[in-house]
């Protein structure tokens, strides 16, 4: 998924994370080994962490992934692990792996990729919605239970949260683990289950997050306004994928990859219901 590291430090720290919330964590990643096998992809991924990947590969991820090891003529393989604190460190950094398949496009802990998509922070409401929100200063914000993600503990961890933090709507939120219970199926998405259960009146979430419920026309979104917020955080974000620092020739195989399958990447993302935005160009250039 994206990184956990969107979060209030997140600005601080040259803005990157909450994904899911965006999900990796915010834990710098030192390149110790040699050269990956040039047949082999190894990728780190979460093995609960539906819509973006589990252990099945039914995630959209997953299917990216399996798209760029047929690009490179190389057998994928996963390395499992569960996104929490330390997980660059302990996945990309240790060189258990060569491969994040999504990572913002300027995350400062690894070699990044060419972006090949773009999404956003999402107001998700349930369609029969009295009025749908498009703006964090919306008025209508002051009458809504509102569900957000944690950060690191606390419920201005995330951007969304912090925006309103900073119009005095702290007493309007409801904060949901950004990780949840890895006991439970896709723990990250409790936010929206609640939403359907009429629990909260509208949720803020990284947008690929509810792309199921998208898809399905269970519930429905619009991105957040405005784009950057404050002068400084911002609610959209372009995604890459991430390499070693110094896996630099296995970086531009990959550049190569997305170029070349970027309309077959773009069909698996707007057939999961992932909500793109504008901004990046449709023909992979």
């Amino acid at each position: 998924m994206f990184l956990a590291c969107l979060n209030a430090t997140w600005p601080a720290r040259r803005m990157l994370a909450a994904m899911s919330g965006l999900m990796l964590v915010c834990t710098p990643a030192v390149a110790t080994t040699p050269a990956a096998d040039p047949l082999v992809l190894r990728v780190c991924a979460d093995p609960n962490n539906l819509p973006f990947s589990n252990r099945a590969e039914a995630g959209f991820e997953n299917r990216i992934a399996r798209i760029l090891a047929d690009a490179l003529g190389a057998r994928l393989e996963y390395v499992w692990w569960v996104q929490r604190r330390g997980f660059i460190r302990q996945t990309l950094g240790a060189g258990r792996c060569d491969v994040i398949v999504a990572v913002p496009s300027d995350y400062e802990h690894v070699a990044s990729t060419r972006a090949y998509y773009r999404s956003s922070y999402m107001f998700v409401q349930r369609p029969d919605s009295a009025a749908p929100i498009t703006s964090l200063d919306d008025p209508l914000l002051a009458q809504l239970k509102i569900g957000v993600h944690l950060g690191d503990g606390d419920a201005s961890g995330t951007p969304p949260a912090l925006a309103l933090a900073a119009r005095n709507l702290n007493g309007k939120l409801t904060g949901f683990a950004l990780h949840g219970d890895n006991g439970r199926p896709d723990p990250t998405i409790h936010i929206l289950h609640a939403l359907q259960a009429g629990e909260i009146d509208i949720a803020i979430v990284w947008g690929p997050l509810a792309a199921p419920y998208l898809r399905q026309k269970t519930l429905v979104a619009t991105p957040v306004l405005p784009q950057m917020d404050q002068g400084f955080l911002p609610m959209h974000f372009e995604i890459a994928v991430g390499v070693q620092k110094n896996a630099l020739p296995l970086r531009a195989r990959l550049d190569g990859a997305l170029v070349a399958r970027g309309a077959e990447i773009r069909q698996v993302l707007r057939d999961a219901g992932v909500p793109l935005v504008d901004g990046m160009p449709d023909d992979g250039s």
